[in-house]
């Protein structure tokens, strides 16, 4: 049932990467690549790419310096979603939400159990929204990148995508802060 208005012109929005690991740099990060890739081929600007190891305090603290960056419409995370003991980053992220979108989850499981069968409950993917930017947690596999934006993200962040999509309401997700204002 999806669908592209081809009258509506494509908006660009803003997309940070973070790789969570404590293996991986800018070289072998193939996760990152597959993520910067597709958000390039989209259309839409890649304003940072980084890399930080599995700390709960790193990763808090630059998501949340992302999140007050008014150019940064997105975050989309990779790695650090299994059960190990290194695995902290939905700990560490999770916190900042203002709101949690389960529906994000649920349909990612999905598009994976269709890929890797029972597997799939091995991660704890999550998205949210804080401070009017959306935060996407994935698991660190190159292919659960793809899993995410193919399946999901590259319809969501199109304004063109119907009959709703992420982009055509971003102007409204910091309704709360200005009500509390007034």
């Amino acid at each position: 049932m999806e669908r592209k208005d081809e009258t509506r012109a494509f908006v660009p929005v803003g997309i940070a990467v973070l790789t969570v690991s404590d293996s991986r740099d800018l070289e072998n990060d193939r996760s990152g690549a597959t993520l910067a890739e597709r958000i390039e081929s989209a259309g839409h600007r890649l304003l940072d790419r980084r890399i930080v190891v599995d700390d709960a305090d790193e990763i808090r603290g630059l998501v949340a310096d992302w999140v007050e960056n008014p150019a940064i419409d997105v975050v989309i995370t990779t790695g650090g979603t299994g059960f190990t003991g290194r695995d902290v980053t939905p700990e560490a992220i999770e916190p900042l939400f203002d709101k949690r979108m389960d529906g994000f989850s649920t349909l990612f499981h999905r598009l994976s159990y269709d890929k890797i069968g029972t597997s799939t409950i091995q991660s704890r993917a999550t998205g949210g929204v804080a401070n009017a930017t959306y935060i996407f947690v994935l698991p660190g596999s190159p292919g659960a990148c793809k899993d995410a934006w193919d399946g999901i993200l590259v319809h969501q962040l199109d304004y063109r995508h119907m009959p709703c999509n992420f982009v055509e309401i971003m102007p409204r997700l910091s309704e709360h802060l200005q009500r509390d204002k007034g």
